[in-house]
């Protein structure tokens, strides 16, 4: 049971870890883009908090798989399941504020400041609902169906 919750841990991070290097990618190459220079300070804020969010979700959702290799078959399952599935969550915000302060970025340059607000507000609700109250609610209704 230990064996396999560690190998669904390693294949979500899997699926997860290609959405944060198309991410990071273009955030990368948007600075070598000649609208770029033309960015307000501001922007450009935007822009490093979004590259250093997704910096960060890279080394959390990274962070289980290589555990697993350098401990490997040192009978530490448990604890890399137990710990990488924390550090898996904070990536997993990180990442959900990495994409909504881009895609708030995107509409502050296309639009102006108040699609900035409005789009980043919706990113902010769409990722707490789907990434967050689902599963909480989920959890809620498997606790009270078990008398806990």
């Amino acid at each position: 049971m230990l064996q396999r919750n560690v190998g669904e841990l390693l294949q979500e991070l899997r699926v997860a870890q290609a959405g944060v290097q198309i991410l990071f990618g273009f955030l990368l190459s948007v600075v070598f883009t000649g609208r770029f220079h033309d960015a307000s300070g501001f922007e450009k804020t935007l822009h490093l908090l979004a590259v250093l969010l997704t910096v960060a979700a890279t080394a959390l959702l990274i962070a289980p798989a290589a555990w697993h290799r350098i401990l490997f078959r040192t009978g530490r399952r448990e604890q890399i399941l137990q710990v990488g599935n924390r550090v898996v969550l904070v990536g997993f915000g990180c990442l959900a504020a990495a994409i909504t302060v881009t895609v708030a970025l995107i509409a502050k340059v296309s639009f102006g400041p108040v699609a900035m607000g409005l789009v980043g507000g919706m990113a902010v609700l769409l990722f707490g609902l789907l990434w967050f109250a689902v599963p909480g609610t989920l959890i809620g209704d498997r606790r009270r169906r078990n008398g806990h």
